[in-house]
């Protein structure tokens, strides 16, 4: 472990959990909806006033502000040696429709947190250290996802991400600049030397195993696809069994093998049938077509190759045996997304530090540390959240798990940024 903690007495550093949990429960109130949760969409009013907030924070901490043209915010913490590149940390603060207080929130309060106890305890770091805000992580208003992250390392371009409209034809170039976030830094012109991101983990693993830290080495890569089985609509009554083109039961053979696929590679493979199309649609006629979506995921490229050739193997044979056409087509692709092995070090280091129990967990949900992982060593830190529910205004933490997630996240940034 890094000599640092020989010297002054840092390995009793602790972040103030009630500050932490103070800064969430006031930044909730911006959007806050009546079952407890936050509606606070990406570039809208809204947006704007948790941004003013943060930002606020951020300058009373002393730290400077840099926007870029798709309205990323870093706020800055200078070292002493202000040549070395940032250790970053941060994540987004805009929410689902019926979105949580903790998703992406925490991740940069976390950061923020980070910078208030070096402060009160007047500790110099050698890097600087920056917390980041990134655009449009959920993607619930605007397409794509992980918009402002996207465009920093260059997943696609500011033109795209500029002419991307809402439901009403508002575009993100036009919202970005009402709401006063356009601004002047070209994306990713802004150097990072290692990004951390700290999150609720999103999913149950962590509290079905009563572990406090979620060490993320990985998050996985997905495949999705659209499956459209043809037959042909008839009266249900007056048609045969053995003369029937019945689409519903060509595609009931088909979703299981999803899930099917998923249990031959475990323990990350992951298969999901989540929408179905069904026409007519109608009580007492045979479906003549059924389109439902296919959602496959693992931790490495072959694995995932692997399930992919199986499905399409499984739909070839299926259609030939049925004689009903059926169409895959592959929507969207992901990569599988190894962190860095020094950045995941550090966690693991500052876990043990802290006496924190711990395990280590794949994301199964995409996050900002993806993108910036094509251009930083990238890594993760997750707590658990009740009953692994995210995304939804019942969505919960414990305060004792999020201090402590901002623990590791605080030792994990001084290894890597170092102290003066």
């Amino acid at each position: 472990m890094n000599d640092i903690w020989k010297g002054e007495a840092l390995a009793d550093l602790r972040v103030d959990g009630k500050r932490l949990w103070d800064a969430l429960m006031e930044l909730a109130q911006i959007g806050a909806t009546e079952k407890g949760g936050v509606k606070r969409l990406a570039l809208t009013d809204l947006d704007r006033q948790g941004r003013d907030l943060v930002v606020g924070w951020g300058k009373a901490a002393g730290m400077s502000i840099t926007i870029d043209q798709i309205g990323n915010v870093f706020m800055r913490r200078d070292g002493t040696d202000n040549t070395l590149p940032p250790v970053v940390t941060g994540s987004h603060i805009d929410t689902q429709p019926t979105g949580g207080k903790f998703d992406g929130n925490y991740g940069v309060l976390a950061g923020l947190g980070v910078v208030r106890t070096l402060n009160d305890r007047g500790i110099r770091t050698r890097a600087p250290i920056e917390v980041a805000f990134w655009t449009n992580e959920e993607g619930s208003r605007f397409v794509p996802v992980m918009m402002g992250s996207g465009v920093f390392c260059g997943a696609f371009t500011l033109e795209h991400a500029y002419a991307a409209r809402d439901t009403e034809g508002k575009s993100v170039g036009e919202e970005l600049e009402r709401i006063g976030y356009k601004g002047t830094q070209v994306p990713g012109d802004h150097p990072i030397g290692a990004y951390f991101e700290t999150h609720i983990e999103q999913g149950p693993v962590l509290e079905d195993a009563d572990k406090v830290i979620g060490v993320v080495p990985a998050v996985m890569g997905l495949s999705w696809y659209d499956c459209t089985v043809g037959g042909m609509e008839a009266h249900a009554g007056p048609t045969p069994m053995h003369l029937r083109r019945d689409a519903m039961q060509v595609a009931a053979r088909i979703i299981p093998e999803v899930v099917a696929i998923a249990n031959r590679y475990p323990p990350y493979g992951r298969g999901t049938v989540g929408m179905m199309q069904v026409f007519p649609n109608s009580r007492n006629v045979i479906p003549g077509q059924v389109k439902f979506s296919i959602d496959l995921r693992n931790v490495s490229d072959e694995l995932l190759n692997t399930m992919h050739e199986e499905m399409v193997a499984f739909v070839a044979r299926t259609a030939a045996e049925t004689g009903l056409e059926i169409k895959l087509e592959r929507v969207s692709y992901y990569p599988p997304c190894p962190f860095h092995p020094d950045v995941v070090g550090a966690v693991r280091n500052a876990t043990a530090r802290l006496g924190y129990s711990t395990m280590d967990v794949v994301s199964g949900a995409g996050h900002d540390a993806i993108y910036a992982a094509r251009l930083a060593p990238s890594g993760m830190i997750f707590v658990p959240c009740k009953d692994g529910i995210s995304h939804n205004e019942i969505e919960d933490a414990k305060p004792e798990h999020l201090e402590a997630g901002c623990n590791v996240l605080l030792h994990a940034m001084l290894e890597r940024a170092g102290v003066a």
